[in-house]
């Protein structure tokens, strides 16, 4: 017997940390036809969910209009979390009844909501309530069985960073004769990148701090760079043929130089400032190809799955934390200093 209110995080609105409110009375969802309900057993923390607080997606004066994945006003309160592990507990009218019990991930790019496709998809945890919480529902396409030994908490490390690497890495459409320059390389999405690359059989370049360097190398790292460098005195111009890009910022003008002609670079965060400086001779003068990656390709989700139920990549968790405790992993997860994911374990619930 499934309950009717379940523990949980509200985010009531753009602001600081205290915008979140940890309640035990949220209502339960009720999956629609085409939606399974997954009973949450971790979730992991990411950029995104501090972004989406703090608005940092509007590119106008108002944190209200614009400061979301869609580019639509978020509605309040939402249940934030991109990173879901748990069972299919209930399923709706159109769904087999049999995929009740499953262990899933859920992808966190949404195409479909409620069997109807989205023109433009939604995102977990922004456009609709995500894996903060004991339960969540999604589109059933999206609750994807995964077969694997490892945990609930190391499996909720994978999706949205990993799939997010896994969908740059598929765009720039990295090979085995490819040198792959990776920023932020210590991150949840940066990690994965040098596992995924390295799985293509590619020569990664990490750009990292001292202090991160030997866990950047331990995950398969060729080489790693300070992150302070100057990258064109370190590697060359027109040294490296892909860039996986997660940083931005004052030094983003290097990333094009230090590309061959004729490559190709990826971008899927800026967390080192959105706003950079573009001389566009060296754009075309060395025929770039400029990649932003937000909406996850067809298969992408699948391969990942694949790769983790194969072994070909491993978990880095980094801390664990209670939902409870959402505050203080998200301070820690601020601090930048660890390498891999923070992950929280939810609760199991009563019934």
């Amino acid at each position: 017997m499934i309950s009717n209110t379940m523990k949980g995080v509200y985010l009531t609105g753009h602001g600081g940390p205290e915008m979140l409110e940890y309640r035990t009375d949220i209502p339960v969802p009720v999956p629609t036809a085409d939606e399974v309900l997954v009973q949450v057993s971790a979730a992991g923390v990411n950029n995104t969910d501090i972004n989406t607080r703090t608005a940092w997606y509007s590119k106008g004066d108002s944190s209200d209009e614009d400061a979301s994945w869609s580019a639509e006003p978020l509605r309040f309160p939402r249940i934030q979390g991109a990173d879901v592990c748990g069972k299919i507990v209930a399923v709706g009218a159109n769904i087999d009844q049999s995929r009740i019990g499953e262990r899933v991930l859920v992808e966190p790019c949404l195409s479909y909501v409620n069997g109807e496709k989205r023109q433009v998809p939604w995102y977990i945890g922004s456009e609709c309530d995500g894996g903060f919480a004991q339960y969540t529902v999604v589109d059933s396409r999206h609750a994807c069985a995964i077969n694997s030994t490892l945990t609930d908490v190391e499996l909720a490390s994978f999706p949205c960073s990993y799939s997010t690497a896994e969908n740059m890495l598929s765009r720039a459409n990295v090979v085995n004769t490819d040198r792959v320059l990776i920023t932020g390389a210590s991150g949840g999405v940066g990690s994965a990148a040098i596992q995924l690359a390295k799985a293509r059989g590619a020569y990664v370049i990490a750009v990292t701090s001292p202090a991160k360097k030997q866990p950047v190398l331990d995950l398969g790292a060729d080489e790693t760079i300070d992150r302070d460098a100057d990258l064109v005195s370190t590697l060359g111009e027109s040294s490296v043929d892909v860039v996986i890009d997660l940083v931005a910022g004052k030094q983003w003008p290097q990333f094009l130089q230090v590309l061959k002609p004729g490559s190709r670079y990826a971008v899927a965060g800026a967390i080192a400032g959105a706003m950079v400086e573009l001389d566009v001779r060296t754009l075309y003068l060395k025929d770039l190809s400029l990649l932003g990656c937000t909406v996850l390709g067809p298969t992408v989700f699948k391969n990942l799955l694949s790769s983790i139920e194969q072994g070909k990549i491993r978990p880095i968790v980094a801390h664990t934390f209670a939902l409870k405790d959402i505050h203080q992993a998200q301070e820690v997860f601020a601090e930048k200093q660890h390498a891999g994911k923070i992950v929280l374990e939810i609760p199991t619930p009563v019934r």
